[in-house]
């Protein structure tokens, strides 16, 4: 099972080692009636693209915007019924969660992005 990771500026972040997706697909596996596979489909999907999310945007996201759209983007990705993606995804609130909190707390300098404090003003 691969990690999951993103690069930013050429650097490897790391969001979430294989121990810590592998608990995570046993978790949901045990907790819930799918199979393995389909699980960790699911959860590599919606997981990576937090992970994209996390290096790649300079956006701060609202939590149950950007987990609305994780589902969506993971129900088209594996053609998996909506229900059950969210199950799935619901199971998994807690690493959900932990990646969240690494998108919405990255710093916006490292992204060359002004803070918000700072908006309109003349560059020095």
């Amino acid at each position: 099972m691969a990690e999951l990771t993103g690069l930013q500026r050429g650097v490897k972040i790391q969001v979430m080692n294989n121990q810590e997706l592998n608990r995570a697909v046993q978790y949901v596996t045990a907790s819930t009636s799918y199979g393995r596979e389909t699980v960790t489909d699911i959860l590599k999907t919606g997981l990576g693209e937090l992970t994209e999310l996390a290096v790649e945007s300079s956006r701060q996201f609202e939590r149950d915007a950007l987990l609305e759209y994780v589902s969506q983007w993971t129900i088209k990705r594996t053609g998996q019924p909506e229900t059950l993606v969210r199950e799935v995804l619901g199971c998994a609130g807690r690493w959900l969660d932990e990646v969240y909190e690494q998108v919405s707390k990255r710093p916006t300098e490292s992204l060359d992005v002004p803070p918000q404090d700072d908006e309109g003003a003349e560059p020095v």
